[in-house]
């Protein structure tokens, strides 16, 4: 679809079947390198939106989800955990989308979604699965991977997909869509220049997990989406941790 916006930048890619990455650039001039803040919009019988975005984005966020399908028919807003670029937008989200429903982990419901909205969340176990139609979603609790005791992932089987968060971040303003180059350089890159991980005792055991479902797309929530065999750049990012901070 490209660029909906062009006062901001903001475009919208298909980057698997019926899986849109919404990605709004911010220039050089106000983060150095650029960078990008992404959502990621599944289509189905319940659509649902992965990563909300920060409050100041919820006119684009919104924008261009009604690019891609009616805006009321969104069912489900998820993220990984609760902070301003994941979840901020939540209220304006959910006032633009009368039947959505929060859909979280059991720590981000304890936590804070009481606090975000009044609506009821559908609170998932770890391991556990929700069908949206035709796809399901599993969560998988990854607390203080990358970071946050309340993070989490959404794994999509259908297609292999996994909706990765912060890990694999990439800086920059014009990164492609979708890409099949190397992302664990770029990634590295940015943990060097601002070490964002928790390095906590469980990163290799929870990276490995994610490694084993053998996504074969990854959602970035800062930078392109990646395709390719997740496994490896999964379990190549756990040994780079490893080297750079010892076991985890």
């Amino acid at each position: 679809m490209g660029v909906i916006n062009s006062e901001s930048g903001t475009r919208v890619d298909e980057v698997a079947e019926g899986i849109y990455r919404i990605s709004t650039p911010i220039p050089p001039g106000v983060v150095p390198g650029g960078f990008s803040f992404n959502q990621y919009l599944i289509v189905d019988d319940e659509p649902l939106l992965f990563h909300v975005g920060m409050r100041t984005l919820s006119p684009l966020v919104k924008q261009a989800i009604a690019s891609v399908m009616p805006l009321d028919r969104l069912r489900w807003v998820s993220f990984g955990h609760v902070e301003s670029d994941e979840s901020g937008g939540m209220q304006e989200l959910l006032a633009a989308a009368p039947e959505a429903r929060p859909l979280c982990g059991r720590i981000q419901a304890m936590l804070a979604i009481a606090d975000i909205t009044d609506r009821e969340p559908k609170v998932l176990g770890d391991g556990e699965s929700h069908a949206i139609g035709r796809r399901r979603l599993t969560w998988i609790d990854a607390p203080h991977v990358p970071h946050s005791w309340d993070n989490g992932f959404l794994f999509e089987s259908e297609h292999q997909t996994l909706f990765c968060g912060d890990l694999f971040t990439q800086a920059g303003s014009d990164n492609p869509p979708l890409t099949e180059a190397d992302l664990l350089g770029p990634s590295e890159a940015m943990r060097a220049a601002m070490d964002y991980y928790a390095h906590a005792p469980q990163t290799g055991a929870v990276i490995e997990r994610l490694a084993a479902m053998e996504p074969a797309t990854l959602c970035c929530m800062h930078g392109s989406a990646w395709r390719g065999n997740g496994s490896a750049l999964l379990r190549s990012l756990a040994a780079a941790l490893r080297s750079s901070s010892g076991p985890c």
